[in-house]
């Protein structure tokens, strides 16, 4: 597994303010908005092109264009879907997929709860979007999900991680065959005894929603 932990002044401003207790939630879900943007320039750069030939008004020159099929951007539900905006700024033309994923609070494992999903992703780049990598429940039941859909390249995009997260992942998928990439805007210290990230930034979903 590639685990990219993305160094940029701009990123690690607005994780300082994200990570404050005082800043409320309009401000939170925009922060959330520029910091996926930013990390999702970090996590396309091999994204899948080919070689087309245009007219510009000067002249006849061949650029890139995204491959077909298309990459599939895939927020994991509730707090995730904070971020697809962010992303769909970068890569408008993504199919996107959702996945509700919930966490057992007393056992920290992970279930899916609803998909909407393509039957087969055999061929397509998946882009899952979590804004915590915590204990690793949630994404490797997600990405076994999709690996049973036949996605064969997933890359996740997590605002932070811990190191137990990013062991547990590798763990789960380094004989899988699967290429699978971390994009994370900063790896923090640890877990604590609930599984909750250190000093990390308190349940992500409340913060960008509101306590329901």
């Amino acid at each position: 597994m590639k685990v990219h932990v993305a160094n940029h002044p701009l990123i690690s401003h607005k994780l300082t303010i994200l990570r404050d207790e005082r800043t409320d939630s309009p401000t939170f879900r925009l922060l959330v908005e520029e910091l996926v943007t930013l990390l999702a320039y970090e996590a396309t750069r091999e994204v899948r092109t080919k070689t087309v030939t245009i007219k510009t008004p000067v002249t006849q020159t061949t650029g890139l264009v995204l491959a077909e099929p298309r990459p599939v951007v895939v927020p994991i539900l509730r707090a995730g879907l904070g971020m697809l905006e962010g992303m769909t700024k970068l890569l408008p033309t993504a199919q996107v997929g959702f996945l509700g994923m919930v966490r057992d609070e007393e056992t920290l494992q992970a279930s899916t709860y609803a998909n909407r999903l393509p039957e087969d992703l055999s061929g397509r780049q998946v882009y899952v979007l979590d804004p915590m990598l915590a204990t690793g429940g949630t994404l490797i039941a997600a990405f076994e999900y999709l690996i049973e859909r036949g996605a064969n390249e997933i890359t996740a995009i997590c605002l932070l991680a811990s190191p137990e997260g990013i062991k547990a992942l590798d763990d789960a998928f380094k004989n899988s065959g699967v290429p699978i990439t971390l994009v994370t805007g900063a790896l923090d210290e640890k877990l604590n005894e609930k599984g909750y990230i250190v000093p990390g930034l308190g349940d992500a979903g409340d913060r960008l929603y509101g306590v329901v």
